[in-house]
């Protein structure tokens, strides 16, 4: 069978679509207008099978025995890319939810672009945008959301939709700009997507990110939006910008083959952090841990030559602790802040960590606060400056705080998450006393919204519960059992943003209503 083109009859876009879509009605991704495709267009040539195989660059390893590491992201169809969506039809069933099966949508090549600066449709995101990236528009996991619900039906929530559309994996989520963006892996890739923030609707895939699987298969970051731009890495390293409005590709680095990194047993994890003009991201090797590069164009800007650990799973999260930017990383040796223009160590402090290194640090006031799994626990430094020196002192490191990748939150000046010793933890971070302990929904990740707590187990049903944030005590409010679970651990972290919930299961999204 094979492809034809035409053109959009609202805004004259060139596209060329397979001929089993001929009379069907779709939605132009430069216009967002619904247009019927012509029955009869000029012939273009013979749609491939598949897209071409592309071999790995390193094998994958597994360890079958060990928990996965989702530092950063706890992410489609069978071509090149789909920007194309069938206009949806009767998919919703009572209750208004938004149902959107995954073979409902048609695979279809990106448009036409002759030249690669030609204009598309713009994208909109707002300064404020409501989750453009990990852990929120601050990376510390919590949402600026108010008049949320405080109480859910026995049920939980109402949902809003569910879509189908993720592929395998354990990416969480953006919201900007009226879309959701995450990650994850189809037959013969990874790829990043796109969904109507409103509708669960499918807008598009982008081009092939890169290799499938990994060791625990499937995607592990999220994307980060800034501007009209998508910036999304791979598990086996591929890192990419793409246009928003479209998905189509801007530029691409390897970590491994073009920046000499070299991922560790659980691959690339981390999410990348845009700041300024640059993009952040962790390749490790020789040259340095820390690359920075040319939002715009990919290219290296610098990296973090003296700083040379093996990259772990973190996140970097951005400071300006000292009166100087610069970026907080951490690996199984130490905790870094690198200098945010030039890469060069603003301080450095030596911290054990084993096996994995994950969760995101948060900071308070001139506080560092870092805590790890494999019986490692936490530690708080505080950063002085004084007479341009910077002096570093520990304030406490114990294991009363072990958290695996769930992540924690910081309110006011309490820590809560799981703990793999004592459950579900409240931890004052300038004493690093423990306030409370509960088993609470078991192991998991959380969020924070409206002076709640959003803890999601990882294991069973899923659960989800709504707690209150208060260093007094437990305080949980209502939980719900997931729905449509998959027979994989749920590890990728819930988001609020727009008064919804998003929660990621493997290819499935479900987007729950906060609001009465």
């Amino acid at each position: 069978m094979s492809d034809f083109k035409f053109n959009c009859p609202e805004c004259d876009l060139r596209v060329q679509m397979h001929v089993k879509y001929a009379g069907s009605e779709i939605v132009c991704p430069a216009c967002n207008q619904t247009i019927q495709v012509p029955s009869q267009a000029e012939p273009g040539p013979k749609s491939p099978a598949s897209p071409p195989k592309i071999a790995s660059r390193k094998p994958t390893q597994t360890f079958p025995t060990l928990p996965l590491l989702l530092g950063a992201g706890i992410s489609i169809l069978a071509v090149a890319a789909v920007v194309f969506v069938m206009k949806p039809e009767s998919r919703t069933p009572a209750g208004g939810s938004i149902v959107q099966p995954t073979d409902s949508l048609p695979a279809v090549p990106v448009p036409e672009r002759t030249d690669p600066e030609q204009d598309i449709a713009p994208f909109k995101l707002n300064s404020n945008a409501a989750w453009p990236q990990w852990r929120g528009p601050n990376r510390d996991a919590k949402s600026s959301d108010t008049g949320l619900l405080h109480e859910w039906p026995t049920e939980g929530p109402p949902l809003a939709w569910k879509t189908t559309t993720c592929g395998s994996g354990y990416s969480s989520v953006a919201v900007a700009g009226g879309l959701v963006f995450t990650l994850g892996d189809f037959a013969e890739g990874s790829h990043v997507i796109a969904i109507d923030e409103a509708t669960g609707r499918h807008i598009w895939t982008s081009p092939r990110l890169g290799d499938k699987g990994g060791n625990y298969d499937g995607t592990k970051s999220t994307p980060s939006i800034d501007g009209d731009r998508v910036y999304a890495l791979g598990q086996f390293g591929d890192l990419v910008c793409l246009h928003a409005a479209d998905g189509s590709e801007v530029w691409r680095v390897h970590l491994e083959s073009d920046l000499g990194g070299g991922f560790s047993d659980w691959n690339y994890a981390e999410s990348p952090l845009v700041d300024g003009n640059k993009v952040i991201v962790t390749p490790g090797g020789s040259a340095g841990s820390v690359a920075a590069l040319d939002k715009m164009t990919g290219k290296t800007i610098w990296r973090s030559r003296q700083w040379k650990d093996e990259p772990q799973y973190v996140s970097a999260i951005v400071s300006n602790i000292g009166g100087r930017r610069h970026y907080i990383q951490l690996s199984q040796q130490t905790l870094v802040g690198l200098d945010a223009e030039s890469g060069d160590n603003f301080w450095r402090i030596p911290r054990r960590g084993a096996t994995a290194v994950i969760p995101t640090p948060v900071i308070y006031n001139n506080i560092v606060f870092v805590t790890s799994g494999y019986a490692i626990g936490c530690n708080a430094f505080q950063i002085n400056s004084s007479g341009g020196k910077i002096t570093s002192r520990q304030l406490y490191a114990n294991q009363d705080l072990v958290n695996h990748h769930g992540g924690i939150v910081l309110v006011d000046k309490y820590v809560y998450g799981h703990s793999d010793r004592g459950g579900w933890k409240c931890l004052d971070i300038t004493t690093g006393k423990v306030l409370w302990e509960n088993r609470g929904v078991g192991k998991g990740s959380v969020v924070f919204a409206d002076g709640h707590l959003i803890c999601r187990s990882e294991t069973g049903s899923g659960t989800v519960a709504l707690v209150e944030a208060s260093p007094e005590d437990y305080l949980e409010k209502s939980r719900f059992a997931q729905p449509d679970r998959s027979n994989k651990n749920s590890w990728a972290h819930p988001v609020v943003a727009n008064g919804h919930l998003y929660l990621r299961d493997q290819d499935t999204l479900l987007c729950y209503n906060l609001r009465d």
